[in-house]
């Protein structure tokens, strides 16, 4: 076990309820991992799963459904191919990200607060905040555009109901992690299932998905910006430093051989989760395509139009399970997404604010661009644009931190590992500096 971990069973940040067990969950866990129990591996599995699960909703949020939405509508099945690349480039970064909080106790900021100068922790604070910006104006204005859509009502109305149903859902932290979890992963079922129920109405060409890949390109600018905005939808920072603290000391394993089937068990945790948020998304951008793209309405460019010439085109049912599912998908990653924050700025800067407090902060902004009149669907995805800036930094520090012997002990990165991670980190900056030049250029967007 590293020295790091020893020494972070109190890991300088205020306790976080969300983050541990059970007096009796986490024996029952203890007792798994030092294999005193028996049963199937299912069975066996089932106390491990969850965090996993949290942290892929940042990975089907509403910025999601704009990017997928608007990819599928202009060019088809041409940028499926981003979705998948994007899923598993975020397999890698959530399974790395618990391997931290894991082998270490701290999560990815705190470590980060540790083991760079103060004015780097200030910088990377600043610009994860700005990312939390525009991670929460995204799921605050998806959430309240599907109350909008479903039941009629303002937009500003919409907004005040997010913010009192997230208000409410935050509150289950004070009863420990599970019953959040609970929550989380049933609006995380509802989500896949109102999607399985999209394809099978829409009914996508499934030769003409397959063909998408045979080769990989990019459409033009709006192409490769979308592109951009899909990658920061589903890689989103916010997401890498929440899944670290979910995993810090929420299991306390006793030698290296428990820390190393821990980490097994939270593997296939990222796989699961994260193989049903690439469903989704991969639905999303097929049911558009199928729905618009081939039918002769390319044009469709916002969530409000996809809701409305849904319905015609496919049915009453189709419009209504995607409104629902929108509203889950709103619902879920705003107070993810706020959860998020607060562990950014504990981790960081050690200041602590009630999560109330920060929920109404967050909502400043997101009614601003609701009251200014912008057009909601287009400031979704430039808030995905912003997301993929912060990045590069993040997988950074990721890599940094997991390829370091004294830090991970036993669960170090092997060397093929890092190449991934690396190229990982080296596509997604090469993308954002492509698109900042398209961008200078005149051409993005």
């Amino acid at each position: 076990m590293s020295e790091e971990r020893s020494a972070a069973g109190k890991p300088g940040g205020r306790h976080d309820p969300a983050s541990s067990m059970s007096g009796r969950a986490e024996r029952k866990a203890s007792d798994i991992l030092g294999g005193r129990s028996q049963g199937s591996f299912l069975k066996r599995l089932l106390p491990f799963l969850g965090p996993a699960f949290i942290a892929s909703v940042a990975y089907i949020d509403p910025g999601n459904y704009a990017t997928n939405i608007q990819a599928g509508a202009q060019f088809g099945y041409a940028l499926l191919w981003v979705i998948f690349g994007s899923n598993l480039i975020a397999m890698l970064v959530q399974a790395m990200s618990a391997k931290l909080g894991i082998a270490t106790g701290m999560n990815l900021a705190q470590t980060c607060r540790a083991a760079y100068p103060p004015w780097v922790n200030w910088a990377l604070w600043v610009m994860m905040e700005i990312v939390a910006m525009a991670t929460d104006l995204a799921e605050f204005l998806g959430a309240a555009v599907g109350i909008q859509l479903l039941f009629g009502l303002p937009l500003w109305a919409g907004g005040v109901i997010t913010a009192i149903v997230t208000f409410l859902i935050l509150g289950l932290e004070r009863y420990g992690f599970r019953p959040l979890e609970a929550i989380i992963t049933g609006f995380v079922a509802v989500v896949a299932l109102s999607y399985l129920v999209e394809i099978l109405i829409a009914q996508p060409a499934w030769a003409a998905m397959a063909a998408s890949f045979t080769p990989p390109k990019l459409p033009g600018s709006e192409g490769a910006l979308l592109a951009v905005g899909i990658l920061g939808a589903t890689v989103m920072p916010h997401a890498i430093f929440l899944h670290s603290a979910l995993m810090q000391n929420r299991i306390r394993p006793k030698d290296g051989r428990e820390l190393k089937r821990l980490f097994r068990f939270e593997i296939v945790d990222v796989l699961v989760a994260m193989g049903i948020a690439s469903f989704v998304n991969a639905a999303m951008l097929a049911m558009a395509a199928a729905a618009f793209h081939f039918t002769g309405k390319s044009d469709v460019g916002t969530i409000e139009e996809a809701y409305q010439t849904l319905k015609p085109l496919l049915g009453n049912a189709s419009s209504l399970v995607f409104g629902i599912s929108l509203l889950a998908s709103g619902l879920s990653s705003s107070t993810v997404g706020t959860s998020a924050g607060q562990i950014v700025m504990e981790g960081f800067i050690r200041k602590h604010i009630p999560v109330w407090l920060r929920r109404l902060i967050t909502v400043i902004p997101s009614l601003a661009v609701i009251i200014s009149g912008l057009d909601p669907t287009r400031t979704l995805v430039i808030s995905q644009v912003v997301l993929s800036f912060g990045l590069p930094a993040t997988l950074f520090a990721l890599l940094h931190f997991t390829s370091d012997r004294k830090r991970m002990g036993v669960l170090v990165n092997r060397p093929l590992t890092n190449a991934a991670l690396g190229a990982a980190t080296a596509l997604v900056t090469a993308l954002n500096v492509y698109l900042i030049v398209m961008t200078m250029a005149g051409q993005g967007g």
